[in-house]
């Protein structure tokens, strides 16, 4: 039976584990070689959460969680280090962490556990902001874009702005996607949003930012190996909408059918079943945005 998780985006990555363990130690260094990914840390169940937090060098494990520092002064969400989309593919968990790279949770054998690996974006990701993180061809996918919401800057946009990862390298790999060919950073384009949509096309929004005016475009098409279709401004938010509860997989709809829950909300769930993050809404209506066809 395919399986599904709730997902919580949180600024700390909490795991269980036995506080005695060595489990979670950031000592795990020298279980591969330099040239591979080597695990953070080993987690282990037991009765107490382990807390982590993100820093300048990824997230490094604290204590207790009255040990997180927090005198740093506030910082707009595009501009900080935190997860910021999961994927699932088979038995492993993928977090993109804004600002600094991938995580990855899977089942270590060897320490009867589950190792917590880190790949590194380095300069690029830390003067950047996380777009999406998705599926593409079976690999994963995070597409970077420069926000200029909350900052003045005068640094180049992402290139390249698609990145996965390989298990062999700490370092994570660039990634081209044909159907940004036209749209190249050196023109002054950049890709700020990426999505696959309950309609089944994927769906993207292009801007030129090297201009004297900001010109905005959209997109949708069947695969992004070849170029996309323009569409109006209503089609591309509504590519966004969540789903309806009456689309939510059976496993899930059972639940709350047992649970009674009445209450309107939205979920926001990964499964490997899943090309992405998928939203839906539950004892609420959609609303959709009007087509102006522009």
């Amino acid at each position: 039976m395919r399986y599904f998780c709730f997902v919580v985006v949180l600024c700390a990555l909490l795991c269980s584990c036995e506080r005695s363990s060595s489990s979670g130690s950031a000592a795990a260094a020298a279980v591969a070689p330099p040239s591979q990914a080597a695990a953070i840390a080993i987690l282990q169940t037991g009765e107490y959460p382990l807390w982590f937090q993100f820093g300048e060098r990824g997230p490094f494990l604290l204590e207790t969680i009255e040990d997180a520092p927090f005198s740093a002064p506030l910082v707009p969400w595009p501009l900080a280090p935190h997860i910021r989309f999961f994927l699932a593919k088979g038995d492993e968990i993928l977090m993109a962490v804004n600002r600094d790279g991938l995580l990855r949770l899977s089942p270590w054998e060897e320490q009867e556990g589950t190792g917590l690996f880190r790949y590194s974006g380095g300069a690029l990701w830390r003067t950047n902001t996380l777009a999406s993180f998705t599926f593409i061809d079976d690999k994963p996918a995070a597409l970077l874009y420069r926000d200029d919401r909350f900052l003045d800057s005068e640094l180049p946009l992402p290139s390249p702005r698609a990145w996965t990862f390989s298990a062999e390298s700490p370092a994570l790999v660039p990634l081209d996607i044909p159907a940004f060919g036209g749209f190249s950073a050196q023109d002054g384009w950049d890709v700020d949003a990426l999505r696959y949509a309950p309609d089944g096309f994927w769906h993207y929004r292009v801007i030129r930012k090297e201009a004297a005016e900001n010109k905005m475009l959209f997109f949708r098409a069947k695969n992004l190996f070849s170029e996309g279709e323009p569409v109006s401004l209503g089609v591309f938010q509504n590519s966004a909408l969540p789903e309806s509860f009456s689309d939510l997989p059976p496993p899930l709809r059972s639940v709350f059918d047992v649970l009674g829950v009445s209450a309107g909300g939205t979920l926001a769930l990964v499964s490997p079943a899943f090309r992405g993050q998928r939203f839906f809404v539950y004892a609420k209506q959609r609303r959709e945005f009007q087509d102006s066809g522009n």
